[in-house]
């Protein structure tokens, strides 16, 4: 166990060192051929160089941000959670509209995604979905996403075409590994087995394989369905739970974390911490750090670094 920490801590600064040199590297690359472009006077050229070294700016300022992440748990993969909100049917679709962003996010950077849990809402949407997320600081990325998001937009879903507002919860916690032990003891635990539901084949809609797994002390409720075999989706599902029960202490240690912990208490009006507008206008604007973005479309894609980034700049 302590040979697999250190062996995580040597790849992670291993990764850290490449990265410096490589930048190093194509920064002098880039000079170079600026310095070429110069004599030359290839206007070409010199804005070549010049696009490079600016996407390179960018790349280093990102590298920066992440030294920040240096909690505990922020080199782990992480769970994301999504429930639907106030607004019906609306707010399902905002669910199933933010699950594709952020496993469009995951997917941009080469992270591994995989759906443990998906409930489908009554007309369309999800009311809930559980992904994992697998990737070199992945929890420390995601954990500003915790909190209620608010959609507006004009209904696809009413005939009238009028503007609604729509809330959806994100609540992130990371994937606890070995060296991380967590006490839950049997009795504290209520296990109820359902139907999977939504697609999945025969056996997973004839057979109680999804598991709903509850905690009594603490009132954690996670729910699993992404194999066929009830077992391993109990064993999934006590592993989710642990790591709960592990944020949750995360939470209690780091006051400014607890504090916005304690502001979603309602998934509605006046505990957003962002809000996606799509009509009559479009912005995307988190209200912790006044960060905005005019290309919804572009975010709701994925595009979600500059709100994640500014997270991480404001804890400092």
């Amino acid at each position: 166990m302590a040979a697999q920490k250190l062996l995580r801590e040597k790849n992670t600064l291993a990764r850290q060192v490449e990265a410096v040199r490589s930048l190093d590297l194509a920064l002098s690359d880039q000079l170079t051929l600026l310095e070429l472009g110069e004599a030359e006077k290839d206007a070409a050229t010199i804005a070549e160089a010049e696009a490079a070294i600016t996407q390179l700016a960018n790349d280093a300022r990102k590298k920066r941000l992440e030294t920040l992440l240096s909690g505990e748990a922020d080199g782990n993969d992480t769970y994301v959670e999504l429930n639907s909100g106030a607004g019906g049917t609306e707010a399902c679709d905002w669910v199933a509209m933010m699950l594709r962003m952020y496993m469009r996010w995951a997917e941009k950077r080469g992270y591994k995604v995989e759906l443990l849990e998906d409930s489908p809402g009554e007309e369309a949407g999800l009311k809930s979905a559980t992904i994992q997320i697998s990737g070199t600081n992945a929890y420390g990325w995601l954990k500003g996403e915790s909190g209620v998001h608010r959609l507006v937009r004009i209904s696809p879903f009413d005939a009238n075409a009028r503007r609604h507002t729509s809330f959806a919860s994100v609540w992130v916690y990371p994937v606890i590994d070995d060296s991380i032990q967590i006490d839950v003891q049997e009795k504290d635990i209520q296990v109820d087995t359902m139907r999977a539901s939504g697609a999945g084949g025969q056996h997973v809609n004839k057979t109680s394989s999804a598991v709903r797994m509850t905690h009594l002390p603490t009132g954690i409720v996670v729910k699993c369905q992404s194999d066929r075999s009830q077992h391993r989706n109990r064993a999934m599902a006590l592993q989710m739970l642990k790591a709960r029960i592990y944020e949750q202490e995360l939470q209690r240690r780091e006051a400014a974390v607890q504090a916005q912990h304690n502001a979603k208490t309602e998934i509605g009006w006046g505990h957003q911490i962002r809000s996606y507008v799509l009509q009559p206008y479009q912005m995307v604007k988190d209200l912790r750090t006044e960060i905005e973005n005019g290309n919804a479309a572009a975010v709701l894609d994925g595009d979600i670094d500059r709100f994640l980034e500014g997270f991480l700049a404001q804890r400092v």
